[in-house]
């Protein structure tokens, strides 16, 4: 997850929404979190239209239950401020899980 960029507050959050961001809800006790590590640099790297971020659920866990994030991991797209669409369960999500997700906010 090296070309994740981490928010680890409020501030940053908010200013990160007003463009064109996914955010990336994890922990690092969580396997299915790390499983992500396998395959997201590839998807950060093939959608370069995206900035995504990296949250830590249990450091900014109030913006997660604000979110009503309660399942890891967990994405939640913005475009100008406003969430446009999100992939939030607790099940383990793929590579292409995650592409089929991307790919249906563009439409």
């Amino acid at each position: 997850m090296n070309n994740l960029l981490e928010l680890s507050d409020l501030e940053s959050y908010d200013k990160a929404t007003q463009g064109k961001a996914i955010m990336v809800f994890s922990t690092t006790w969580c396997p299915d979190c790390h499983f992500l590590k396998t395959f997201i640099d590839k998807l950060v790297e093939e959608n370069r239209d995206w900035a995504f971020y990296y949250i830590d659920r249990d450091r900014m866990v109030d913006l997660c239950i604000d979110l009503d994030i309660m399942g890891i991991p967990s994405f939640i797209a913005y475009k100008d401020g406003l969430e446009v669409s999100r992939f939030v369960n607790k099940l383990r999500k793929t590579q292409s899980d995650i592409q089929a997700f991307i790919d249906a906010i563009e439409e």
